[in-house]
């Protein structure tokens, strides 16, 4: 954190990584302490990507992670899955945004939703992008387009998590679910078929869960 010059940027990273330490102690079931908060680590990988220590040695779990307007989001599995979440802030992207990042199916998607629901439409697509990007562990590095994705009735008042589906180029496929609660849309992809997600609030106290595929915090 030293090491990054501006304010935000050093609270954002800071909010990151406070976020997957409360996730995976939760995951775990570990108390949380001070003590038990210390002996987690989250490390960048040489692709960027975090990766999780406990006490100096590295934990056979996989995480991603995110964070916008203050509010952070992490996803806790087992080893050995392709995992990737995000969050976006749900707000107008122009037309000019949509034509160059977006596939010609995602264009006529979003068209196709009614005018209010748009806005929500386009994020949550863009956001699943982001989610996939992650779980390849390229980012922004590869084209936006490279990856397809299908989202059935993105309508703003669902109310709870609800099925996407995107497609990298060369045909390997990723499950997974978005959820949009204020003015703010979540994601979270994997390579392989996914539970509905387990909402985890972030008031330290840490329970024991039977878990499914992850966890959000």
């Amino acid at each position: 954190m030293a090491t990054l010059r501006f304010p935000k940027r050093r609270a954002d990273w800071r909010l990151g990584r406070w976020t997957a330490k409360c996730g995976v102690a939760c995951f775990l079931a570990l108390p949380g302490y001070a003590e038990t908060m210390a002996g987690l680590e989250i490390r960048p990988a040489t692709s960027g990507a975090p990766e999780v220590f406990l006490r100096g040695q590295p934990a056979p779990l996989t995480i991603s992670l995110s964070h916008c307007a203050g509010r952070g989001i992490c996803a806790v599995s087992n080893h050995g899955l392709k995992l990737g979440c995000d969050l976006e802030l749900i707000e107008e992207r122009s037309p000019a945004f949509i034509s160059d990042y977006f596939t010609s199916e995602e264009r006529k998607r979003v068209a196709q939703v009614p005018k209010e629901d748009r806005e929500l439409a386009a994020n949550t697509i863009w956001s699943a992008k982001e989610s996939t990007l992650k779980a390849l562990h390229e980012g922004l590095r590869l084209d936006t387009r490279s990856v397809v994705v299908t989202v059935e009735n993105v309508l703003a008042d669902v109310g709870d998590w609800s099925p996407l589906q995107a497609v990298y180029a060369g045909g390997e496929v990723f499950h997974g679910w978005w959820y949009a609660s204020g003015n703010l849309v979540r994601t979270v992809v994997a390579d392989s078929q996914l539970e509905r997600p387990i909402s985890v609030s972030n008031d330290l106290t840490f329970r024991t869960l039977t878990t499914g595929s992850h966890v959000l915090a």
